[in-house]
């Protein structure tokens, strides 16, 4: 299992010509954290991530790895790219080769567990199906109850979050387009 290789976020910043302080204060966190992140010395959780692409105006995982563009892309299995979670959250795994309009990604999530600490919004449409186990889907503030082989699709921008009130493991796949944080 792949973890994070590089994060572009330094030159992402640069290229949005925000300084460290600047970013620092914008995300609500320390300047040295951020330069830890920069320099690979601190692996960043996905609430970090998200945050720092929120701010950015970046799909999150453009900070990850710097994408090929190819017109056809194979992503093998063993060489997609994954975020692993802290306790508590969603692990995701890019299916999609991370160029393009369109983000796809398969998620699990143990019991208990969900896709953020709170509902939160972007500026995407979003397409979900279950591959295995139950997932509940809340959005703007409706709990949606989906089982295997069943899908959701909502406009993004709405708060929303992934959580799995069920006793077993619970497998999804998201479209995403256009990718977004």
């Amino acid at each position: 299992m792949r973890g994070i290789n590089h994060v572009r976020l330094r030159e992402v910043r640069e290229q949005r010509k925000i300084s460290l302080r600047q970013l620092a204060a914008q995300v609500g966190m320390s300047a040295a954290l951020i330069s830890q992140v920069e320099r690979g010395v601190t692996a960043p959780s996905l609430e970090t991530l998200r945050k720092l692409a929120q701010a950015l105006d970046e799909p999150l995982f453009n900070l990850l790895d710097e994408p090929e563009e190819r017109r056809i892309a194979v992503v093998r299995r063993e060489r997609r790219l994954r975020l692993l979670p802290p306790d508590g959250a969603v692990a995701y795994a890019r299916i999609s080769p991370g160029f393009g309009r369109l983000e796809v990604l398969e998620g699990v999530l143990q019991p208990g567990d969900s896709s953020s600490p709170a509902p939160w919004g972007h500026p995407s449409e979003e397409c979900a199906v279950v591959l295995e186990g139950e997932l509940s889907v809340v959005v703007e503030g409706e709990v949606h109850a989906l089982s295997a082989g069943d899908s959701i699709y909502f406009d993004s921008r709405l708060p929303h979050l992934y959580r799995n009130d069920s006793q077993h493991r619970t497998v999804y796949i998201v479209a995403i387009t256009p990718p977004s944080y």
